[in-house]
């Protein structure tokens, strides 16, 4: 695979950590400790990949209205729900979803939080585009869509950011081989009248994220010009907690 070699010496390194089926919980509490670190550079640019136990959160945007189910529901189905700080309004994760939360320091990339939005669909639409499907943006509307016959489009990605001191977290959620009907919970991304659909309902056959990640990895690095770097999550629990070491001697 490409992205497991250096791509261009000339590039900087961003650590690739693929964390499984992972509590939503456990990977936003993750990501501070990452966010923290990377904002006082003690570790490199870092992207999370993994997917998550059913879980609907609701964006610093959201309105709770978006939410269809009951409490009780949710706990029917085994469905947790989460406040959280990212853009965006109401959403559904859940395995089969591929969920990027990249951390990285635009301060020195660009400092431009439009384009770093842009950028992350741009990722997407290109992995999308390996498998023979064309995904689009659609004017006004984060994420990437793909038209349907008959004038209709349905939503193949979400993305819902973070950004404090040009550090970014939270990031993207691309639906692989998701069970869609648990985006019924939701008024997904606020927009009642748009549907989800994934990589395997387009391509008519089964997918699964081991496909789709060397893919997305690659477009990530050709996009924002970084040389990816597989690594454990021991590796970065070493990291973080030798950069956790150092910020409490600094204090």
């Amino acid at each position: 695979m490409v992205w497991r070699d250096a791509l261009s010496s000339g590039m900087e390194g961003c650590l690739v950590i693929e964390l499984g089926l992972t509590p939503y919980g456990a990977a936003w509490e993750l990501q501070r400790r990452i966010v923290a670190a990377r904002k006082a550079n003690l570790v490199p640019d870092i992207l999370l990949l993994c997917e998550h136990p059913h879980v609907i959160t609701l964006g610093r945007n959201g309105k709770p209205e978006h939410l269809r189910a009951s409490e009780h529901l949710l706990r029917q189905m085994n469905v947790e729900f989460h406040l959280t700080d990212r853009g965006g309004d109401i959403t559904y994760h859940g395995p089969g979803q591929l969920v990027g939360y990249p951390i990285l320091n635009l301060a020195a990339i660009r400092r431009d939080v439009v384009w770093y939005v842009r950028s992350l669909e741009e990722a997407m639409l290109r992995a999308t585009s390996d498998f023979g499907i064309e995904a689009t943006r659609k004017p006004g509307r984060t994420g990437v869509w793909v038209d349907l016959p008959g004038g209709s489009e349905e939503k193949l990605a979400a993305i819902g950011v973070h950004i404090s001191r040009w550090v970014t977290s939270h990031g993207f959620a691309y639906n692989v081989a998701t069970d869609l009907r648990y985006f019924d919970l939701v008024v997904p991304c606020g927009l009642p009248d748009k549907q989800p659909t994934s990589l395997e309902r387009l391509l008519g056959r089964a997918v699964s994220l081991t496909e789709v990640v060397p893919r997305m990895v690659e477009r990530f690095a050709e996009v924002f010009g970084l040389r990816m770097q597989p690594a454990t999550r021991a590796e970065l629990e070493d990291r973080l907690r030798a950069g956790e070491q150092q910020l409490a001697v600094a204090s």
